[in-house]
């Protein structure tokens, strides 16, 4: 299976290149941000404990998140791969990834990181928000993720790293620039 993690602070295009790179590797996108929404709308129990986690630009705690994933992986047995969008944020989560693919007989081919600025993430966002209306682009919030990415789920790229896996990639130019250096690091994984 070719299974990859997308790296990114909010802004960076995860989405935008998540979408491309499961067109071309017929891949099941996997992202923890739409499937909070996913929970959210439909107001299940988790959907209620994500919503006012996120709400307050908390992350969620890695033991839902991790349970949410793997119910999530489980529906998708004959997938040819699957994408990670926003997920793993922490060490645990991303050690925790590692034991479950491996218990399927699987494991992380591609670990790659949408580099971009703060600036930039700050003008991308606020062009999302005027058509998107997330409550998690409000500044405040956005201004916390922000920070949650750079003080606290960058310490999970030196864990891949180690591994081999991780190919840092600019985030920033034309999106299929962007999209042709994230196929050229997987295809010489």
């Amino acid at each position: 299976m070719l299974n990859i993690v997308l790296f990114g602070p909010p802004g960076a295009g995860k989405g935008t290149q998540a979408a491309k790179l499961i067109e071309k590797y017929q891949l099941v996108h996997i992202s923890t941000g739409d499937l909070f929404r996913m929970h959210i709308k439909e107001q299940t129990e988790l959907g209620k404990r994500v919503k006012d986690l996120l709400d307050n630009g908390i992350l969620v705690p890695d033991s839902v998140t991790i349970d949410m994933l793997e119910e999530e992986v489980q529906k998708n047995p004959d997938a040819k791969g699957i994408i990670f969008d926003g997920f793993p944020r922490t060490v645990p989560q991303a050690e925790a990834l590692d034991a479950f693919l491996t218990s399927k007989n699987s494991d992380i081919k591609a670990v790659l990181q949408l580099d971009v600025d703060e600036a930039e993430l700050k003008r991308r966002i606020a062009e999302r928000k005027k058509v998107s209306g997330r409550a998690d682009d409000d500044e405040d919030k956005l201004v916390k993720r922000i920070d949650e990415y750079f003080n606290k789920t960058v310490h999970v790229l030196p864990y891949y790293q180690a591994q081999g896996k991780l190919t840092v990639v600019n985030g920033i130019g034309e999106i299929e620039d962007i999209f042709n250096n994230l196929c050229s690091a997987i295809d010489t994984e």
